[in-house]
């Protein structure tokens, strides 16, 4: 390739989506002090641009307006011109994302903020086109009259700016509103299960008609809505709503087939024709509701799901040295000669290339039947293409066909004359011959960067799924990334975590100039994950690990006044506000998950005041939680964990034993969300012995492994069989 006309700084970066716009001829900058320094000396506005690798838009705007001579040249003379990766510095996104939100009704990436020389904003939007339309004004225009504003309108612009940060700490400000309580735990479950279920889907699953998101942290409250009220028809409902969404999900286009893995999301109300790209948040997070799924049910399909979910994660998302990557894009080049990228074409196929590929008869079925015809009629496949135009408004799929499982087994069986037994075959043969042809066609970028937070819910994921389905090896995975992350993503000097690391040159472990410090949700996902992996592998390590980063996450991040956790630092003065993120969506906010986590900690360590801290951020966002709970459907489970006491599972044995290892099967198969395990091996100077002296009044009973279930370190009771046990763990 020939060399690049333009080079900007963002060549120095790690992070792939700044690296991608390194060769505009916008003279970028990274978000930093140098940045700062010449916009105050030049006195220049700043044009601030987020975005991330997978973002469909960002591309596209970038193609348009960042790649075009001219549009660089206004740019540059005009304005200091600051480029972020959101998933590298969540702090910023989310300060000038609630400006966004706040003036224009209406947020997205990629994000475009213009600010005056002390990083106030001013004006801002999203995606621009270039050029002047019918409806919008481009992006050459707005550049153009903003840097005339400045000029000759400078004082009224810092005024401006000044109002709008102030207005703006007013309305982000979360704290408690003089009641000192959380709220009460039985109308907020309540209220939530009400809003989940009036917004529900009846025939084809999920929490709206179109887009349509995976949202696991509304599944994760029905589970525990159900396990609270097993018995009552709204118990029933809950995990009915929840039991069909993940199937619906599982059949839909959402989920790769082929490729295994589960794409962002569903443009359709059928879960059929979604945004190609996969992220490691979603893959972790369904792993491990689907693992509840198969714990609650007992059905093989759902322990099939979250096989195929880690097949995708172990193969495509995997660091050789442990940790995972962020994400896969959505576009690809069709071809290894074509020129132009086009959503989803490294997913999609025609009817004639898997006529090609499956043209062999089908034996002991209706006369003339191949296994082209077999797998087309299961997966919808239609020769014209089976997407909906309406869904492709750029006409990148048109005469493709996304597939989608459209009838049951026993259905596709008796179109064809088939035995039922035989049909799982057939159609694994035709997904592994399109697996083999997809591995030709260019593969869509590979966003390798790793984050602290991501590869905490992915080890939450593998360790769910080594503990439901019994599967050693996925614990063995987990122990791999937490290792990973004690070695790249921790510095033991300071006892903090870091945000970032990246794949280097030969593979290598790379790690930035100034290292991007750790947030509130990289403390809050890597604890959670390594009290899951405690629970999955007995080794105490991990929780004196998690509880010390709790220590920290205190020091760093709790509010004293207004309660909760900061999801920044105090001590970066560049950052305008610190805010705190009262909602739960494709990832949960981190003071959701915190609460349960606090409560785990509590548990381990016999620290009651991580108890109270818990109830202080319920009691923080006590009138979110009683108005509009569906915003916060991880807390609302949290505010029920926190009602109703967690339970120590404690069991006292050999951890070689056999008689032991029957008892930890046994609460491993229940389903109950809010308890606490632990393994008491009698060893005193251990780290769990240490914490929690009650443990050493715990025996085994008759030298056999036993059982007991403690609450506020009081216990019941010793058992020493699975069965009473069982009875006891499910009332």
């Amino acid at each position: 390739p020939s060399l690049p006309r333009h080079t900007n700084r963002l060549v120095k970066e790690k992070s792939p989506y700044l690296l991608q716009h390194a060769h505009n001829p916008v003279d970028w900058y990274p978000w930093g002090q140098e940045a700062f320094d010449k916009a105050k000396q030049e006195n220049k506005l700043i044009f601030l641009s987020v975005g991330y690798s997978t973002c469909h838009w960002c591309h596209v705007m970038e193609e348009e307006s960042f790649k075009n001579k001219e549009i660089g040249e206004i740019m540059n003379k005009n304005y200091v011109c600051i480029k972020v990766d959101r998933e590298e510095r969540p702090d910023v996104d989310k300060v000038y994302m609630t400006f966004v939100q706040a003036t224009s009704g209406g947020g997205g990436w990629p994000m475009s903020v213009w600010l005056t020389p002390d990083l106030k904003p001013f004006a801002g939007g999203t995606y621009f086109p270039p050029e002047d339309g019918v409806h919008r004004v481009g992006f050459r225009t707005v550049l153009l009259r903003i840097a005339e504003q400045w000029k000759e309108n400078k004082d009224a612009l810092l005024e401006s700016s000044q109002k709008i940060l102030e207005a703006l700490l007013h309305v982000s400000e979360v704290c408690v509103q003089g009641q000192e309580s959380p709220p009460p735990a039985k109308e907020v479950m309540a209220t939530c299960f009400q809003q989940l279920s009036n917004s529900y889907d009846e025939d084809y699953g999920g929490f709206s008609k179109s887009p349509k998101f995976p949202t696991p942290v509304n599944l994760n409250f029905l589970f525990t809505y159900w396990a609270l009220q097993r018995t009552t028809p709204e118990g029933t409902r809950a995990l009915q709503m929840a039991l069909h969404t993940l199937k619906m999900m599982a059949h839909g286009g959402i989920h790769d087939h082929v490729g295994q893995g589960f794409h962002r999301y569903s443009t359709d109300q059928h879960w059929h024709v979604p945004h190609f790209e996969k992220m490691l948040y979603d893959q972790g997070q369904l792993a491990a509701t689907y693992s509840r799924a198969f714990q609650i049910s007992g059905d093989e399909f759902f322990a099939d799901v979250v096989q195929d979910i880690l097949l995708y994660v172990s193969r495509d998302l995997s660091d050789q040295v442990g940790g995972f990557y962020s994400a896969e894009d959505a576009d690809s080049y069709p071809t290894t000669a074509s020129g132009e990228k086009r959503e989803g074409a490294f997913c999609v196929w025609a009817a004639e290339e898997i006529r090609a590929l499956l043209p062999d008869p089908v034996e002991g079925a209706t006369e003339g039947t191949t296994l082209g015809d077999v797998f087309m009629h299961h997966y919808g496949v239609k020769e014209t293409g089976n997407v909906n135009p309406m869904q492709d408004p750029h006409q990148e799929l048109k005469g493709k066909n996304v597939l989608i499982v459209r009838y049951s087994p026993e259905l596709t069986a008796s179109r064809f004359g088939l035995e039922p037994g035989r049909l799982d075959a057939l159609l694994r043969e035709g997904r592994r011959r399109l697996a083999a042809a997809r591995a030709q066609r260019p593969r869509p970028h590979l966003d390798t960067k790793m984050l602290a937070a991501w590869n905490g819910l992915m080890i939450s994921g593998f360790a769910q799924a080594g503990v439901a389905l019994g599967e050693q090896e996925y614990v063995s995975r987990a122990v791999r990334a937490a290792a990973f992350l004690r070695r790249h993503l921790f510095d033991p000097a300071s006892g903090r975590l870091l945000r970032s690391c990246y794949r280097g040159k030969d593979d290598s472990v790379e790690q930035s100039t100034v290292p991007i410090q750790g947030f509130l949700e990289d403390y809050v996902f890597v604890i959670q994950a390594l009290f899951d992996l405690y629970e999955a592998s007995l080794e105490q390590g991990w929780l004196e690990w998690a509880l010390q980063l709790q220590h920290m996450q205190d020091k760093l991040f709790w509010d004293p006044k207004g309660f909760a956790y900061f999801s920044s630092e105090a001590d970066d003065p560049s950052l305008l506000l610190r805010l705190k993120n009262d909602q739960d969506g494709a990832e949960p906010a981190a003071n959701s998950v915190t609460v349960t986590n606090l409560l785990r900690a509590a548990c381990y360590s016999g620290h009651m005041e991580w108890v109270e801290k818990a109830g202080q951020i319920l009691a923080a966002f006590s009138e979110r939680l009683q108005k509009i709970p569906i915003a916060l459907p991880e807390m609302a489970r949290a505010t029920a964990v926190f009602h109703h006491t967690l339970k120590q599972v404690v069991i006292c044995g050999d951890p070689q034993g056999q008689d032991t290892k029957e008892m930890l099967r046994c609460v491993h198969s229940v389903f109950s969300p809010n308890k606490v395990l632990m393994l008491a091996d009698g060893d005193s100077a251990g780290f769990l012995y240490r914490q929690l002296p009650f443990l050493a009044s715990l025996e085994r009973k008759d030298g056999k492994a036993t059982a007991y279930l403690c609450s506020n370190f009081a216990c019941s009771l010793p058992v020493t069989s699975p069965q009473e046990l069982r009875g006891m763990l499910c009332p």
